[in-house]
């Protein structure tokens, strides 16, 4: 079965449930490897698998996850995988109340220190990925004089390219070309600042 479109959460119940830390790292887990069961996600995450399902229904009750085809013939195992190619979460879907207004400012924070997370163990693996891919990785900031009109556009440029890339590289893999391909994480922020 094909996944939907990337999914915008609007609702606080859906909101809340992937604004758990174990439950955003399983998610990603989940997104990286496709489908999985509670044990694979849970000898990932160093978690018991009943934890992990528990967590994993929670996820699906929301419909953020859907039961995936089993990929054994060990018909005990409970396949999972993400029910969309992606999620967004919008500022202006909870400004309404205060509230809300703080469970997404909660659920941005904690997204920003699973991704500094996930750079700070690269950091510190580094050396073992080789010259190849420490060259081509980057970490860069700019600083740019825009209007929020541009920076819209821009970001709306930045995720056309990323979804070039990705488009391709899973193309190029299903077609067998797997040879020194490596899961890659990309964050982009643009954000206004004063000084």
């Amino acid at each position: 079965m094909p996944h939907e479109d990337s999914r915008r959460i609007t609702d606080m119940g859906t909101l809340k449930a992937i604004a758990q830390p174990l439950r955003m790292r399983l998610y990603r887990a989940l997104y990286v490897a496709g489908a999985a069961t509670a044990s694979q996600l849970g000898a990932q995450v160093d978690e018991a698998p009943s934890l992990v399902s528990y967590h994993l229904r929670k996820l699906a009750e929301h419909g953020l996850i859907v039961e995936a085809e089993p990929r054994t013939g060990d018909g005990r195992e409970r396949w999972w995988r993400p029910a969309a190619k992606g999620l967004h979460v919008h500022d202006e879907d909870f400004r309404s109340a205060p509230e809300t207004s703080a469970a997404h400012t909660a659920f941005a924070r904690l997204l920003v220190d699973q991704r500094a997370d996930l750079y700070r163990r690269y950091l510190d693996e580094r050396h073992a990925w080789g010259a190849e891919w420490t060259g081509a990785s980057s970490d860069s900031e700019s600083v740019l004089r825009l209007t929020s009109a541009e920076l819209a556009e821009l970001n709306e440029e930045l995720l056309t390219v990323i979804q070039k890339y990705d488009e391709k590289g899973r193309a190029d893999e299903a077609a067998g070309d797997t040879a020194g391909r490596e899961n890659v994480a990309l964050h982009t922020y643009g954000f206004p600042f004063r000084v």
